[in-house]
């Protein structure tokens, strides 16, 4: 098929998109680590959510386990996840005397910290998220259980009982949808006046400036694309957030050959963005796969500009200087 021949189509390409400061600092221990101590690395959970990103690293020498009871003696580095890990998790490395680099994002550190000063203060926690999210479980772990009580919707915020509404605080998962939060937010602190908020919003500037950019142009376009894994809560929700914005087709792929074309019949203009763990080459995947059916023009929605990096653990500095 000839280019004249092919139908028009827009491609409105979302930035922000993709990887953020916390992903790329996870990607780049596990890659450093094996360049400086060599395979096997293994990783405690996926290291953020992406198959391509978890096969490339597998490919590299990278051994994804659940649990560290999988993992063989053999003196090996462990990295813990992006997503954060319970407290135990370290104390069983240490008392098995394993080398292990933390690859939590440091913004869910923070959430992990806000945590411990609450307890220490003897308030009782909320934490608004996604059961079974690994983050949520590693957040929930810092602390004794029953310490924190789960709130995942507004129907669960109006039903929470605190045992002192007078010594109550929140925290949040980083990767929630802004809006949805701020809904459940909006109940707890109508119900419970006195309670305390995160000093600094807890939902990462990552998935803030990812959902802003889909806001911008979801109402724009007959369909919007979303690069990312069914198991990235960030991904899900910048699917969500262009459904609630009026878009007609929201989907969710992992990758081009991921695409129902008989569900984009007849569109004209597209939006296309992708979750903070999915690599650009699977949106570039993506807009040649359009390129083949349609005779495309793109043209970049930039809403914010993100500058952030984070340190890397200190035993892999010297490794990422040379």
């Amino acid at each position: 098929m000839t280019a004249d021949l092919k139908p028009p189509l827009e491609i409105l390409l979302s930035a922000p998109r993709g990887f953020c400061a916390g992903v790329d600092r996870a990607i780049q221990i596990v890659e450093l680590a094996l360049k400086k101590f060599g395979a096997p690395v293994y990783v405690r959970h996926e290291i953020v959510h992406n198959r391509y990103v978890v096969d490339g690293l597998r490919e590299k020498g990278a051994v994804f386990v659940e649990e560290l009871s999988e993992i063989p003696d053999d003196g090996q580095p462990v990295v813990f996840s992006a997503h954060g890990v319970p407290k135990s998790v370290p104390e069983d490395a240490r008392s098995r005397q394993m080398f292990f680099l933390d690859a939590t994002c440091p913004l869910v550190s923070k959430v992990h910290k806000e945590a411990q000063i609450h307890f220490k203060r003897e308030r009782e926690i909320v934490l608004i998220g996604h059961a079974g999210h690994p983050e949520v479980i590693g957040t929930m772990g810092q602390l004794p259980e029953g310490a924190v009580s789960l709130v995942e919707t507004v129907a669960d915020a109006e039903r929470f009982e605190p045992k002192d509404a007078q010594n109550l605080a929140y925290i949040t998962q980083t990767t929630l949808s802004v809006d949805d939060t701020a809904a459940i937010v909006k109940v707890l602190t109508e119900r419970f006046p006195a309670i305390t908020a995160p000093h600094k919003e807890d939902i990462c500037y990552a998935t803030t400036n990812r959902q802003e950019a889909v806001k911008r142009i979801a109402s724009l376009v007959d369909a919007m694309i979303v690069v990312g894994a069914p198991n990235s809560s960030n991904s899900q929700r910048l699917r969500e957030v262009a459904e609630r914005e009026g878009c007609p087709v929201s989907i969710l792929i992992q990758r081009a050959s991921d695409i129902d074309w008989s569900r984009l019949a007849g569109i004209r203009r597209v939006g296309v963005t992708a979750g903070a763990s999915a690599p650009e080459i699977l949106v570039e995947e993506v807009i040649d796969a359009f390129a083949a059916r349609f005779d495309v023009r793109v043209e970049l929605v930039k809403t914010a500009e993100e500058t952030i990096a984070f340190n890397l653990p200190r035993e892999l500095r010297l490794s990422a200087a040379e």
